[in-house]
Parts: C-alpha cells; sequence; structure tokens
C-alpha cells in the first residue's frame, strides 16, 4: 500500500477508536514518525493530509530540512534531545515533545531566549518507571509546571505531556499507563490553559494508537504504520 493509503487507513482506525470512546475525531492529530524516510516519503504523507511530522534524530532533521521534506506541515522533534543539540532544534520545529529534564528545559529555554521566541515544548513522563528510559516521574510533574510558570521570564511554553509506556507483551497491556497519563494531564490542564489555545497529549504509536485515544490521547505518533518497516544499517 502507498503511504496515502496507509494514512487512510489509519484514519480511518483512529475515527473508529475515537467513536467508539464517546469523542470527537477531530481532536485527535496524527504525526507522522519519519526517521529513517527520505525527503520524498515526506512529501508524500503532506500531500495525503498528516497533520504534522515528527523527527528522531537531529542530523536527519537538518539535512532533510535542506531538502524542503516539511514545507506544508508542522515539524514536530520527537526523539531523545541532548543539550548540545538543542542549538539545532529550537527554531526549527514547532514542538519538542521530549523534554525529559529541568536541564534540557532550562537549555531550551535559553537557546529560545538567544533567538528571540518561545518554544513550544511537551514535558516527557516515564510513566513505567523504566530505568532504561528518560522523562519526569508522575510526581514530578505538578511541580516543574508550576516552577516554569513562576518564572518572571520565559521562553518556554509548555504545551502538554508525552509518554512512550513499557513495550506492551498482550493487546491493551498499556492501558492503564494510557489512562495514568491521560489523569496526570487533567491535572495540569488547570494550570496550563491560561496561556495555551489547545493542549497535547502525545501518546500512542503504530501498535497501540488506539488503546491511547480510548484513553485520551490527543495526538499519536505513528511511524511504521505510514511508512512500512525501517531498514535499519549494517553495523
Amino acid at each position: 500500500m502507498s503511504i496515502a493509503e496507509n494514512i487512510a487507513a489509519i484514519r480511518t482506525r483512529m475515527r473508529n477508536a475515537a467513536m467508539a470512546s464517546g469523542r470527537d475525531p477531530a481532536e485527535i492529530l496524527l504525526c507522522g514518525a519519519s526517521k529513517m524516510n527520505d525527503a520524498q516519503a515526506c512529501r508524500d504523507a503532506i500531500a495525503a493530509g498528516i497533520d504534522c511530522l515528527g523527527e528522531n534524530r537531529v542530523q536527519e532533521m537538518t539535512r532533510k530540512l535542506s531538502e524542503n521534506a516539511y514545507e506544508g506541515a508542522p515539524l514536530h522533534f520527537i526523539g531523545v534531545l541532548q543539550k548540545n543539540k538543542v542549538r539545532q532544534v529550537v527554531g526549527n520545529v514547532d514542538l519538542i515533545h521530549s523534554v525529559d529534564s529541568m536541564g534540557l528545559l532550562d537549555e531550551i529555554d535559553k537557546r529560545a531566549g538567544m533567538m528571540g521566541l518561545t518554544q513550544k515544548i511537551l514535558l516527557e513522563v516515564n510513566v513505567g518507571g523504566e530505568d532504561s528510559k528518560s522523562g519526569f516521574s508522575p510526581d514530578e510533574i505538578r511541580g516543574v509546571v508550576e516552577t516554569v510558570l513562576a518564572r518572571k521570564e520565559s521562553h518556554v511554553q509548555i504545551q502538554g505531556l508525552m509518554a512512550i509506556p513499557p513495550a506492551a507483551d498482550a493487546p491493551g497491556a498499556n492501558r492503564p499507563y494510557f489512562l495514568q497519563m491521560h489523569n496526570l494531564f487533567v491535572d495540569i490542564t488547570p494550570l496550563l490553559l491560561h496561556n495555551n489555545d489547545k493542549l497535547t497529549l502525545s501518546m500512542g504509536m503504530s501498535g497501540d494508537f488506539e488503546d491511547a485515544i480510548a484513553a485520551g490521547s490527543t495526538m499519536i505518533r505513528v511511524g511504521t504504520a505510514i511508512f512500512g518497516a525501517r531498514h535499519y544499517p549494517a553495523v
């Protein structure tokens, strides 16, 4: 199937999952995780109506920016972001999903201030408490939000939360994590609404996005189901 056909099929599944949960399908955005796909694949996804594209790797994102791969759709950064690469991301993307520490948040704030802009971000939550993953613990989130909002001058705008739950060993196994994330999102919503038109709860990928939608996700990040299996180069 083509990228356009894959996107149409995912839209149908998104709509069915939303309606089954009593939600408006228009509330949920589809972000194409375009890692290891070329500029033409990105253009094909944009032509097919993708809501945004998300990149995981700074070097790949920079190359595809030079090729005008993202023209016509917002660009998000969804991968692990090292502090020494913040300068290449801030100002080039509409939204950074993966802000996983105060050190990284402060670096983004500093860089955005130098550029005279406000960078939209999501706080990444290590909802499964996994040692192999970065992110704030659920108990830290409210304090982080309050700390940033209390600053006299800030160049970051917290737009919501993002999470990648533990790898599921059975269909539906991640629902408890998605529900926990939704509860956390609801808890901080009153704090963020005064400076956001629309908040984002980014969760759900190719294998579990229907469960994420049922739990309240407002943005799913889909790669394989749109672009096909990734082929990693041999080491």
